[in-house]
């Protein structure tokens, strides 16, 4: 864990839960999943992250101040989400230490939600899930449940670190990508992870409210979404696009 990021605790963390990464990328779906689990599941923030890399930004919730990176939970789930875009240089110490502390808290597995771009998003009427692993064994798990493996490609920012660094300390992990819109904040594609996340997780959760407020949801985050874009234009985004040289 980084000496210069601290997780402060403010409540007793449970042992052996899962836990799930909400973090800004592509459509915004990993925030607003998160957003979703946070009410639906009246989630209680267990701990918060404190640093003085971390830009001089607190969010406001009914007139009081909040970390923009905090751990929400229950007995079953621990959810680590942001509310800011992540700067390039923040992502790695900051999913470092969050992945540190969640292995010292003995969770059994780790998933992110996001998003992959699609060019013809606004005439899919059924979005697919991708996954991607940290080990041969999890990749298993994701096949079992029917997802559709991402078998070719890249994978950048946030849950691009987190996979890679949960694989080399060999903590089980998953990341779910539900095919989005690439510039605007996509609850429909937060919906479908959220669905996914149920059958590998058991978190239940009535994702109807999220759906009926997709159009409010959308000129909420419409701002986060273009903070967002600007990041992930500097942490060429657009490679996720393109199919790597095959490698065995």
């Amino acid at each position: 864990m980084s000496e210069e990021i601290k997780i402060i605790e403010r409540k007793e963390i449970p042992k052996g839960a899962v836990m799930i990464f909400g973090f800004p990328d592509v459509g915004l779906v990993g925030v607003i999943a998160a957003s979703h689990l946070i009410s639906e599941l009246e989630l209680e923030e267990v701990a918060y992250m404190d640093s003085r890399l971390l830009p001089p930004v607190i969010v406001l919730h009914e007139g009081l101040p909040h970390s923009p990176i905090r751990i929400f939970g229950n007995h079953q789930i621990l959810l680590a989400v942001s509310e800011t875009a992540l700067r390039e240089d923040l992502i790695y110490p900051i999913m470092h230490t969050l992945i540190d502390w969640g292995k010292d808290k003995g969770t059994k597995m780790m998933i992110s939600l996001s998003g992959i771009p699609v060019q013809d998003r606004q005439d899919l009427e059924e979005l697919k899930v991708f996954a991607a692993a940290s080990s041969p064994e999890m990749l298993k798990m994701a096949q079992d449940e029917g997802l559709e493996i991402l078998r070719e490609g890249y994978m950048v920012g946030p849950q691009a670190v987190m996979l890679q660094y949960c694989a080399t300390l060999g903590v089980p992990a998953l990341t779910l990508l539900a095919q989005c819109f690439f510039n605007y904040p996509d609850p429909e594609a937060a919906a479908k992870a959220l669905k996914q996340l149920a059958n590998l997780a058991g978190v239940k959760v009535d994702i109807s409210k999220l759906l009926e407020k997709g159009e409010e949801i959308r000129l909420k985050a419409r701002d986060m979404m273009k903070r967002t874009q600007q990041e992930l234009a500097k942490m060429r985004k657009t490679q996720e696009y393109d199919i790597p040289l095959y490698i065995s």
